[in-house]
């Protein structure tokens, strides 16, 4: 499976610093897409919001949020593919084995949803 971003080098940079104090770093074009991504979801929760204050049909409210969660897992999902690439893997380089561990742990927090 061929990633979105494959070839767009979106995520140059880290996206990880490795210090105690946990930031990302992702390159100014990755952070746009993400933040522009972001803004349209932003809209489609204020979308559903005028939905439902319009007394919607429930079945077109349901619809629009499914695709609103979809948007949301999207940019999930760009984040957790950034973070593996950058962050795990420069971690392992490292020796630091915990990382996995922590990577689990947000993998299962993804899939409750």
């Amino acid at each position: 499976m061929e990633s979105e971003f494959e070839n767009d080098e979106l995520f140059e940079d880290n996206c990880c610093s490795h210090s105690n104090e946990r930031k990302s770093h992702h390159s100014e074009k990755a952070k746009k897409n993400l933040v522009s991504r972001l803004n349209r979801i932003e809209g489609q929760v204020r979308g559903i919001k005028g939905l439902i204050e319009k007394d919607a049909y429930c079945d077109d409210v349901i619809t629009q949020i499914s695709a609103t969660q979809a948007a949301l897992n999207s940019v999930a999902k760009l984040l957790l593919e950034a973070h593996m690439k950058e962050c795990v893997v420069d971690r392992i380089q490292e020796g630091d084995m915990e990382v996995l561990d922590e990577v689990l742990v947000t993998i299962q927090k993804l899939m409750k949803k």
